[in-house]
């Protein structure tokens, strides 16, 4: 363990003895928002983003250890440890190098090598490798053997003998873990992720076309951006296209490889024209295209693949993490309308507590086109509930649904004499997902499913962190490739997210849905539900301390979860705060310090400011805590997240035919990856702002410049009806696109469109547009090959 705690030290460079205090915790059963946040004195201030790594990487270096200790006890019970071999073991720092030294003593079927030394070749292998200058054939006259003499191979020739000579030093080579990290990362570096149209396909398919960009594709492996690479793994996987690892250059033919080249250096051979010299050169060449090129490529597409979909998870994680904890509009009244043409556009009201109030459901396009029935409905219900505030669902028929509620914001301003009505357009994905929910079902029992999708439409303008608690993260479609990930490490780092977020918020404990309640530090879905159920029965929470009285919730599932849950008109005023039950005793002390009581205390930093945190120190909390319990009564129930903004989107732009080049527009950032931001615009299809044209200084990723929900101006750069792809500038003093440029297909990213549902994530990166020069100038930029 001391070993583990001094590598995350390391790693993570923090002291030794953070490390320690950490993991004592993680093991004692805190959560990271609890440890991050009222924890800070023994940790020495850990974030959560720093906990959370220690917490990934503790678990894996505890595999690793454990795996080590079994290889060790395998090696040792075969009698094949040596002090050389336990150090080397000892010293491997990852389960691949681990695995590289076990290879030659992890039992396997019987191989060809095996047999060759059950025949007793082993002494010849050595002897000719040893001294090139013996004849072969002379020296392997006396290992020929009878027929039958070993079952399953045939020794009756010098030929069958020499060829054993070969599998059997060919599968030691292939074994020599020093060699094969060696040839690893030296292709890393160097060799090249080839991609081609699979053989019999029809590259004018729509389902292949997507993948166009791959037809003939190359760049180094260790270079190949995670959307390139997981776009070829995707086309390799649906057999569209064919993907191999290749060396930087290919040899002549009948001529040895750079690969060969590197093994015989490796083994301190060269070819001297000895008469043993063809035969090791046989063996070197074996030992490459038989026994490593393959593996080799399996481990590199492995290492590839994992460290894409790092980038994609991390970026999943990122957008979702802006997503939880963009503005709330708050307690307002709210129209949700989730829009369709054929089957009507869902309308549900929700009150200023997020209750479901009314429903109903209006005809105002195709085929029906009631638009003047539609704006009678909707304007009754904004006259009878008082809506302020309308929440459009971006899929299908949006803008057009846009325009209605325009024009019923215009009626309604004729009635309602200087009351101002906003519109905002909302992301609908995973409402879908959340109507046909068991949650649901049991928040709105007696709703038609299509009406449950509106109701949370409008909630989750409201509040979009506990109307998304409800959903499965990989639902509301802010990533990158989501489904081509590991999806057990995907949920596990959303899950995480949503945590963390949720936490730094704080929940009402008297308002909260049982999912809501699930994300907080220390509370499982059953303890959740059994608060729930105890609120039902016994009216709201008065106190913190209420919260002992509900079956299955005990004195540590109270320390870990108070702290986040908030009370507010209880009878204790620091219920609605940050501050830890645990730390009410020192804020008696500041009152005995001020002589004024707790309510003239709160909000007056002109009162706390002149407090030193190290007067109300003591054992067990320091001054960094103080620090925190004086931020906390200055701005009692403060919300992280940032004022409530709305885009407005121009007036006649609809569709991706109504934009020009030139035209400068408002828009919201629906996702963001590594090379640049979606913006939707109200037209069914994002556009993408490149990395390169973010701003008017380098950017190597686009969250250092925005984040998902923000609201920006951006221009139109280049507009692709046919393929669907919009390019897009933030820096608003950009010429469009010239049309008499060099084509590149290597530009990165498409627009993703807008009426998916519960999925997300993006197709092949396409290329642009006809003689875009702006798509060119990106292929230079990312230093792709030409």
């Amino acid at each position: 363990m001391q070993k583990i705690l001094a590598q995350l030290a390391a790693e993570i460079r923090i002291r030794p003895e953070q490390v320690k205090t950490a993991v004592e915790l993680l093991d004692g059963g805190a959560t990271v928002p609890f440890i991050a946040r009222y924890r800070k004195e023994v940790t020495g201030g850990l974030d959560d983003i720093q906990l959370r790594e220690l917490e990934s990487r503790l678990g894996y270096l505890r595999e690793l250890e454990d795996r080590r200790a079994a290889v060790i006890k395998s090696i040792t019970e075969q009698g094949k440890m040596t002090p050389d071999l336990l150090a080397a073991i000892d010293a491997a720092p990852t389960k691949q190098e681990l695995e590289d030294l076990y290879l030659p003593f992890k039992p396997k079927r019987r191989t060809k090598g095996m047999i060759a030394r059950e025949a007793g070749l082993e002494p010849l292998a050595d002897k000719l490798f040893a001294d090139p200058r013996l004849d072969p054939h002379a020296e392997a006259q006396a290992f020929v053997l009878p027929a039958g003499a070993i079952e399953g191979a045939d020794f009756t020739t010098i030929a069958a003998v020499l060829d054993s000579v070969r599998d059997l030093l060919s599968e030691r080579w292939a074994e020599d873990a020093s060699l094969v990290q060696a040839l690893r990362e030296w292709l890393w570096n160097e060799g090249l992720f080839k991609s081609k149209l699979a053989d019999g396909k029809d590259e004018n398919n729509a389902d292949v076309s997507k993948f166009r960009d791959y037809f003939d594709y190359d760049e180094p492996i260790g270079r190949v951006p995670s959307h390139r690479a997981l776009a070829v793994f995707r086309g390799r996987a649906l057999e569209m296209l064919d993907a191999k690892l290749v060396l930087p250059v290919e040899p002549e033919p009948g001529k040895p490889s750079i690969a060969e080249g590197k093994i015989a250096m490796h083994l301190g051979w060269s070819h001297a024209a000895r008469p043993s010299d063809d035969l090791i050169r046989k063996c070197v060449a074996w030992t490459w295209r038989v026994k490593l090129s393959l593996s080799t490529e399996r481990d590199l597409f492995t290492r590839l693949r994992e460290e894409a979909e790092k980038v994609a998870i991390k970026v999943f994680s990122d957008n979702l993490r802006d997503l939880l904890l963009a503005a709330p509009a708050g307690p307002r009244v709210v129209m949700g309308l989730d829009p369709g043409i054929r089957t009507g556009v869902k309308v549900a009201v929700v009150d200023a507590t997020g209750k479901l109030v009314d429903t109903s459901t209006v005809y105002p396009h195709e085929p029906r086109k009631d638009w003047e029935g539609s704006l009678f409905t909707l304007a009754k219900l904004c006259e009878k509930h008082n809506v302020n505030l309308i929440a459009i669902g971006n899929g299908t028929a949006s803008r057009e649904t846009d325009k209605l509620a325009g024009d019923l914001i215009k009626q309604l301003a004729r009635l309602r004499d200087g009351v101002e009505i906003q519109k905002v357009v909302v992301s609908e994905a995973g409402a879908s997902v959340y109507s046909a929910s068991e949650f649901a079902s049991q928040e709105m029992p007696d709703v038609d499913v299509s009406l449950r999708g509106a109701a949370s439409i409008a909630r989750r303008l409201q509040d979009p962190l506990s109307e998304l608690v409800k959903i499965d993260p990989k639902a509301i479609g802010v990533g990158q490739y989501q489904h081509d990930v590991n999806q057990s490490e995907l949920a596990k780092t959303l899950d995480a997210v949503v945590e963390d977020c949720v936490n730094s918020v704080g929940v009402d404990l008297n308002t909260a849905s049982v999912p809501l309640l699930t994300r907080v530090s220390g509370l499982s879905a059953s303890v959740a539900k059994s608060v729930v159920r105890w609120r039902d029965a016994n009216g709201v929470f008065k106190t913190r301390q209420d919260l002992l009285k509900v079956t299955g919730l005990g004195a540590k599932t109270f320390e870990q979860s108070a702290g986040f849950l908030r009370i507010r008109g209880g009878d204790n005023p620091l219920d609605m705060t940050g501050v830890h039950p645990e730390t009410y005793p020192v804020v008696e002390q500041i009152i005995v310090k001020t002589a004024k009581p707790i309510q003239e205390i709160m909000g007056r930093s002109d009162v706390l400011k002149t407090l030193k945190p190290e007067l109300f120190a003591n054992d067990k909390f320091g001054a960094i805590t103080i620090k925190d319990i004086l931020g906390e009564l200055e701005k009692p129930g403060r919300d992280p997240r940032p004022d409530f903004k709305v885009a407005r989107l121009a007036d006649g732009v609809e569709d991706i035919k109504d934009l020009k080049e030139g035209m400068t527009l408002e828009g919201t950032v629906s996702n963001v990856a590594q090379f640049g931001a979606f913006v939707d615009l109200g037209v069914h299809q994002d556009g993408l702002v490149h990395v390169s044209q973010l701003a008017n200084k380098f950017v190597t990723d686009a969250r250092e410049v925005v984040k998902t929900g923000d609201i920006v101006k951006v221009k139109v750069l280049e507009v692709d009806v046919a393929r669907k792809r919009i390019s897009l500038t933030m820096k608003l003093d950009a010429a469009p696109a010239r049309r008499d440029g060099p084509r590149d297909n290597k530009f990165e990213g498409a627009g993703r469109d807008n009426r998916q549902r519960g999925g997300g994530g993006y197709t092949s990166p396409p290329a642009a547009g006809a003689g875009s020069a702006m798509a060119s100038a990106f292929a230079k930029l990312q230093g792709l090959k030409k």
